[in-house]
């Protein structure tokens, strides 16, 4: 079925979009969720949230791309859950990292959450993320969206961790001078 007769079902309000959502989209929610939690169970409590919100969204929302719009909300209310419990007691995710990595790029006396929340700063960021090349944009993404560890980032692009870690503390570099020039900072 594809996205936009799902989208139909739920402006009909039939159930089925419920179980269409999770037949596609099941794996790639999962796949979020558990990146930001790094939790089986919570991640599959998130995503259950989010078919949830996509169901109290649309309508008035019509997404074109279904995938996106639910993962924008498993990913929101992922990151919900990671502030609720206290990550760095119960072992940690790697929430609390990826957040603390982007703190130094972002103005001190706000919350790195409320700052994301901004729409201005997620117009910026859009920008930003689309001057990047290619791979570095890939693994920024991977690391500052989906919160992989780097670890499995490196696996995925077959790079050592200090190349890595490397481009990433350039990219952040470049985005707080980017930030500076669009006078967010």
């Amino acid at each position: 079925m594809e996205d936009r007769d799902i989208v139909e079902l739920y402006w009909r309000r039939d159930e089925r979009a419920l179980a269409e959502t999770a037949s596609r989209l099941d794996d790639y929610c999962l796949s979020i969720a558990r990146s930001v939690l790094g939790d089986g169970e919570d991640a599959r409590e998130c995503v259950n949230d989010a078919y949830l919100a996509a169901w109290n969204a649309i309508p008035p929302h019509r997404p074109e791309n279904l995938a996106p719009f639910v993962g924008k909300l498993t990913r929101r209310i992922a990151v919900n859950a990671l502030e609720k419990r206290d990550a760095v007691k119960r072992g940690g995710g790697q929430g609390e990292v990826v957040l603390e990595e982007l703190a130094e790029c972002l103005p001190s006396g706000e919350s790195v959450e409320s700052r994301v929340e901004s729409a201005e700063l997620e117009r910026v960021l859009r920008r930003f993320v689309g001057t990047l090349p290619p791979q570095t944009r890939q693994i920024f993404v991977c690391r500052y969206w989906y919160m992989d560890p780097i670890a499995d980032i490196c696996q995925r692009f077959g790079w050592s961790e200090s190349r890595v870690k490397t481009q990433l503390y350039r990219a952040r570099k470049k985005l707080r001078h980017y930030l500076e020039k669009e006078e967010l900072l």
